[in-house]
């Protein structure tokens, strides 16, 4: 038994900003995951396609079921094999991307279309299925659920590093992250909780200032 996803996504810059941002994507505040990435391979086909392998490194670190299940010395990192066909006559961009290692716990399989958006060729559209499957007996189940929750929490990651890596490119200011937003909540509350307490301080000299005076008077 196999776990399907079928997803679509809109990304709101032209398919020509979307493949130079591809090959960029890498350090972004939401690919902390992502430890390394090489290129192993690239062509030039003789119809001018261009096709590339790339070897990277990520981490996902094991729900605690499935760290009972393998030796202490079992590495968290995972190698990933991406391939990818770029046709710049069509405008579009095919990824397959597959995990190497820890197969037999669970294998998670991605093919991505990049392609003009129909509705607005200023933007671009990606058509994204994975397969998520599991030889284990007995848990194979659970670990296809988990696999699948897993890579739906980082389609989102990789969308937004998407969306920030282009902000940059085109000069724009980056989406803020979830922490530098939490921060500057932080910062605010801090400045509006020392407005309060200074504008406390007035009002009560003030106050105390308009007692004494109402007592001098009666003196």
């Amino acid at each position: 038994m196999v776990k399907y996803f079928l997803g679509q996504s809109v990304l709101r810059s032209s398919w020509d900003q979307v493949f130079a941002a591809f090959w960029q994507r890498y350090p972004n505040p939401y690919s902390k995951h992502v430890l390394t990435e090489d290129i192993v391979h690239r062509e030039v086909t003789p119809d001018q396609k261009l096709l590339s392998r790339r070897l990277l490194t990520k981490t996902n670190r094991m729900p605690r079921w499935a760290e009972r299940l393998f030796p202490a010395n079992v590495a968290h990192s995972v190698y990933i094999l991406e391939d990818s066909i770029v046709d710049p006559q069509n405008q579009t961009m095919t990824t397959f991307t597959w995990n190497i290692n820890h197969a037999p716990l669970m294998m998670v399989e991605e093919r991505c279309v990049y392609r003009v958006n129909s509705d607005n060729s200023g933007w671009t559209e990606i058509r994204r299925e994975a397969w998520v499957s599991s030889n284990l007996f007995g848990v194979s189940r659970a670990v296809q659920e988990f696999g699948l929750a897993r890579f739906k929490s980082n389609v989102t990651k990789t969308m937004k590093g998407f969306e920030y890596i282009l902000a940059k490119l085109q000069g724009e200011a980056p989406p803020k992250t979830l922490v530098e937003t939490a921060k500057e909540a932080k910062e605010k509350a801090k400045e509006t909780a020392l407005a309060a307490t200074e504008k406390a301080k007035d009002l009560a000299n003030k106050a105390a200032t308009k007692k004494q005076q109402q007592q001098q008077q009666f003196v």
